[in-house]
């Protein structure tokens, strides 16, 4: 039978990014599908950015509005509205927008966890750039 997610989570994040999760650990933890996949909306202000991460899932990104930009090892990525990226788990990787801000939806497998998204700290951030 049909479940109907009626509303999405908050995850508080900072920096002023804004995470509404409909699927994952946080808002459907009873559906069955809380560790194999989790799918949520954002919405980042004008020039906001995250430390570098190396998390241990995928991650697919579909940019409704704005441009998400990824830096990787190789330069950086800039994702225009309509348009997806696919990031790969175990590489190193940093979301930011550009100055209009975004509004793209993620679809991590399995899914994102905050202990498994292995976010860099400001002190070690520039260590391995």
């Amino acid at each position: 039978m049909p479940e109907l997610i009626a509303s999405p989570t908050r995850i508080p994040v900072p920096g002023g990014k804004v995470i509404d999760e409909h699927v994952g650990a946080v808002n459907t933890p009873d559906a069955g599908l809380q560790t194999s996949v989790s799918v949520a909306r954002m919405v980042a202000p004008a020039g906001w950015s995250e430390p570098f991460q190396t998390p241990e899932f995928d991650e697919i990104t579909l940019v409704l509005a704005g441009t998400v930009l990824v830096d990787h090892d190789g330069g950086t990525l800039e994702v225009a509205a309509g348009q997806s990226v696919v990031t790969r788990g175990g590489e190193r990787i940093r979301y930011s927008c550009g100055p209009e801000g975004a509004e793209y939806v993620a679809v991590c497998l399995p899914a994102f966890s905050p202990d498994t998204v292995n976010r860099e700290d400001e002190t070690t951030e520039g260590a391995s750039e």
